[in-house]
């Protein structure tokens, strides 16, 4: 079933520059769809549409059956609520524990206490960081502070999770960690994950499926596997 809709969108800033070109792309609910391309190619610009950080200047762009252009400013946050957002800086914070960092995602939407209780724990399973609930921010590695933001976009149970270059400022080795929990959250609860990414080792080593953006269009589209080097 299909999750994610872009019809011919385009988006062009207030400065001229157009940052993606008529993009047409569907996702599948439980899909895992890598982002790729180099510096400028409209990566971070299409995340952000999902989100609705950004509003494509032509086109729509469809998210769980939602216009996500048509939504009010006052009413993106309900859209929000139901998505999970992961980013290159891990954006804790500090004065928080592990624990107090995951559960405030769902402080912040009322839930109840003992559902708080329940969900951060099972989130920060997942994520392998049972052990560290008691622990800070500056007390963990940036690998286990990534784990902590994964923790907390997935703490809700969304049905898509949104990754920015996530690994951007991880090691190789950590980055791979963060592809294997990332791998098991989409295999265990069937979450759709979109992730940008410039990291040519990781998509290469995963069996996902590749969009490839160029100059702000989308130039291949590969089921599964890796992509062409010149692509990019």
């Amino acid at each position: 079933m299909e999750l994610i809709r872009l019809n011919d969108v385009t988006k062009q800033y207030r400065n001229g520059v157009t940052a993606l070109y008529d993009i047409n792309l569907k996702v599948r609910k439980g899909d895992f769809v890598f982002v790729i391309g180099g510096s400028g190619s409209g990566k971070s610009t299409l995340i952000k549409m999902l989100y609705r950080e950004e509003k494509p200047t032509r086109g729509d762009v469809f998210v769980g059956g939602l216009n996500v252009k048509k939504i009010r400013n006052g009413k993106v946050y309900k859209l929000r609520r139901k998505l999970g957002i992961v980013f290159q800086d891990y954006r804790l914070l500090p004065k928080l524990s592990v624990y107090e960092n995951v559960a405030f995602a769902l402080e912040a939407i009322g839930a109840k206490k003992s559902e708080i209780h329940t969900k951060t724990l099972r989130a920060l399973e997942l994520v392998g960081l049972k052990s560290k609930v008691r622990s800070y921010p500056s007390e963990l590695s940036g690998g286990e502070q990534q784990r902590v933001a994964i923790a907390r976009a997935i703490v809700n149970e969304p049905k898509l999770l949104l990754c920015d270059e996530p690994t951007g400022n991880l090691d190789p080795e950590m980055s791979m960690e963060i592809m294997r929990i990332l791998e098991s959250i989409n295999e265990a609860t069937k979450t759709t994950i979109i992730m940008a990414t410039h990291d040519k080792d990781i998509v290469n080593q995963m069996a996902k499926r590749v969009v490839v953006l160029k100059d702000g269009r989308l130039i291949n589209d590969y089921e599964k596997g890796k992509y062409a080097d010149e692509d990019i």
